[in-house]
């Protein structure tokens, strides 16, 4: 019964990740000729399938964890809070940028040479993403350690220039999303899951310093949480 359960969370998951979180915009507006809603779509779509599907052909174990982890009782109190929250608060800029288009809430469009910069942004950022996870496998939804999967740092791949590149390419995927959809509003829920990254980048090199064997050291070779030369 318990993973009977856990797969239809999973399948939900899958639904909302796959196809109502990239055709959102399309869906509130019913603009079906959108060409930047159409290609934010596609790159959000095969960003996953693609990243995840080198994921795990070097890590098996990884979608599993990726799966379990909002219902991992050992992850951290204060992220069972904040995982849900950027995960809700990604869902909420297609959202509102739908909305904003809908109802002609922003008054002028990007240019499309901006469009085309936050287009380039937004495949760099699923690629340096990809290679996050491709780079380590213990790359979990929550923060935990991973005892029972042998959990170690990782220190190379994006790990050799910060030590959180995973939120790295999610804070550039959702500083692009606005600009392709002509969303000034949808910035809204952008800074704010600004600054739900920024706490929990925190807390998590917090943690992994005081609880990872190894991970003190390889904060003192690799200076940098989040942006080289600043922090």
């Amino acid at each position: 019964m318990k993973n009977k359960t856990l797969s239809i969370k999973v399948i939900l998951q899958l639904v909302i990740v796959l196809i109502i979180l990239p055709l959102l915009p399309i869906f509130i507006t019913w603009r079906w000729n959108w060409w930047e809603a159409w290609t934010l779509a596609v790159i959000l779509f095969l960003g996953f399938i693609i990243g995840r599907y080198l994921a795990t052909r070097k890590h098996p174990g990884i979608l599993a964890e990726r799966a379990s982890s909002f219902q991992n009782k050992e992850a951290k109190a204060w992220d069972k809070f904040l995982a849900p929250m950027m995960a809700l608060g990604g869902l909420f800029v297609p959202l509102i940028a739908g909305l904003d288009n809908r109802f002609d809430w922003s008054a002028e469009p990007f240019s499309l040479p901006i469009k085309i910069t936050a287009l380039i942004v937004l495949l760099l950022a699923y690629v340096f993403s990809s290679w996050t996870m491709i780079e380590n496998a213990y790359f979990s939804g929550t923060v935990r350690i991973q005892t029972e999967r042998g959990h170690t740092v990782c220190n190379s791949g994006p790990y050799r220039y910060v030590r959180h590149p995973g939120y790295v390419g999610a804070i550039w995927s959702y500083l692009a999303m606005p600009i392709i959809l002509d969303s000034n509003w949808a910035f809204i829920p952008v800074v704010l899951l600004l600054v739900i990254s920024i706490i929990r980048t925190k807390l998590e090199d917090q943690t992994l310093q005081a609880e990872l064997p190894g991970y003190r050291d390889y904060a003192s070779k690799v200076k940098f949480r989040l942006f080289p030369g600043i922090w």
